[in-house]
């Protein structure tokens, strides 16, 4: 058994002001409305659901992104409702979110 039953990455890397980042698309903000939004329901922490910053992901054209663990699974999202559509469906429900798929 893992450590934790899923596990977030939210790319928030920040490149020169030049070129295009998950950071300048919103994604601190993003992840920090996550981690509270999980914690709020009690489901953030060990044998639960972990919420991590990452550095690059290595997918800026496409950003911002966040990637889903163990199943793999990458997403776009442009708001927190997109946010909480991961959440509910993907995260909690095990059904992953296919309009917001990478």
């Amino acid at each position: 058994m893992t450590h934790y039953r899923k596990h977030v990455f939210f790319c928030i890397n920040a490149r020169a002001e030049d070129c295009e980042s998950c950071a300048r698309s919103g994604s601190v903000e993003a992840h920090a409305h996550a981690k509270k939004r999980l914690q709020e329901i009690r489901q953030h922490g060990p044998g639960m659901v972990r919420i991590n910053k990452a550095g690059c992901l290595d997918r800026c054209t496409e950003g911002p992104v966040l990637v889903v663990y163990p199943e793999g699974t990458w997403y776009r999202y442009l708001d927190t409702s997109d946010i909480d559509e991961i959440i509910d469906e993907h995260i909690l429900a095990g059904r992953p979110v296919a309009r917001l798929m990478v």
